[in-house]
């Protein structure tokens, strides 16, 4: 009676650790999480006549983010933002942001990032590299992205969030009208990104 009684214990037992590693192995796949862009805001900044700071961001991007918990080098990120919908509150300055003088919208309407190396520096921040394109022109940049929460939304989607803030040159993506001391040279770009997992 107690070797049938062991019998089963074990048995019992080998099929609850086969669960659990299923679980687990399922539970360590990479995620993908599409970015929301309701809840999700892309904003720069670049000082004006080396005096104030001008502030704008883009209406309009989309993008997905891959999460792998367990190893954090298998994650990534593409994001593409629609040029033509840079707004800064002023209808004259947006039509000029749009016209050759910079982005030149119709020429190039996208601009796009792409990670190419995801490493991990702590358990909340990871350091980004990638390819970010502006007016066809693709340059390196490499960001430190924070994680800023994990939840549920309205509908009981799993949600999450990033943000990172970084600083770029325009005119190495040939974007310098106004370097004359109208505008800085330097941008600063900050992407708070909340994504929804699909």
């Amino acid at each position: 009676m107690d070797r049938m009684f062991r019998t089963r214990l074990l048995a019992h037992g080998a099929i609850l650790a086969m669960l659990v590693s299923s679980v687990q192995s399922v539970q360590a796949q990479p995620v993908t999480y599409r970015i929301d862009p309701v809840h999700s805001f892309i904003i720069f900044r670049v000082k004006h006549l080396n005096t104030g700071y001008a502030y704008g961001r883009f209406n309009t991007f989309s993008g997905t983010i891959v999460v792998d918990e367990k190893n954090p080098a298998n994650s990534s990120i593409e994001l593409e933002i629609d040029a033509s919908s840079v707004d800064t509150g002023n209808s004259q300055r947006d039509d000029h942001l749009r016209s050759p003088d910079f982005f030149n919208t119709r020429q190039f309407p996208k601009i796009t990032f792409k990670s190419t190396r995801v490493r991990k520096i702590n358990n909340t921040t990871v350091e980004v590299e990638g390819n970010l394109t502006i007016r066809g022109v693709t340059r390196p940049i490499t960001a430190r992205v924070t994680f800023t929460g994990k939840g549920r939304n309205q509908r009981g989607q799993e949600i999450i969030g990033f943000e990172t803030t970084f600083t770029i040159r325009r005119s190495q993506f040939n974007v310098s009208y106004g370097l004359n001391g109208g505008l800085a040279d330097e941008v600063r770009v900050t992407f708070a990104v909340e994504g929804i997992r699909q």
